[in-house]
């Protein structure tokens, strides 16, 4: 992914005017490409990090781990329903925080951006 976006920022007209102002090619892909190319990357990790929690639950049974996803399968089959909207609300809570993170991120790394 990071690829990607790094060969498309080098085909942009920022990345090409910081080579003609003369600027070393470590400065150019540190300073210009890559924090540009971080973007789209960024984005794909934080939905990934979403993912995760949803997958926590296979993985925990399948490898018998105690965790928050083997306590909301017994929860299910308990019919145990404030426990697994517990659940469900704090994995709501860590997906939300997650995208903030991102977005609070991409000022950080883009100056265009500004909130």
């Amino acid at each position: 992914m990071t690829r990607s976006s790094m060969l498309e920022a080098f085909d942009q007209d920022f990345v090409r005017t910081a080579r003609a102002k003369g600027l070393s090619e470590v400065l150019v892909v540190s300073k210009h490409a890559l924090r540009n190319a971080l973007i789209p990357t960024l984005t794909v990790v934080g939905l990934a990090y979403g993912e995760l929690l949803g997958g926590a639950v296979a993985t925990e049974l399948i490898f018998a781990w105690p965790g928050m996803a083997h306590y909301v399968v017994g929860s299910m089959t308990s019919l145990d329903f404030p426990a697994v909207m517990g659940v469900t609300l704090v994995i709501a809570f860590i997906y939300i925080m997650m995208n903030l993170l991102v977005d609070v991120t991409y000022a950080l790394i883009d100056p265009r951006i500004r909130y």
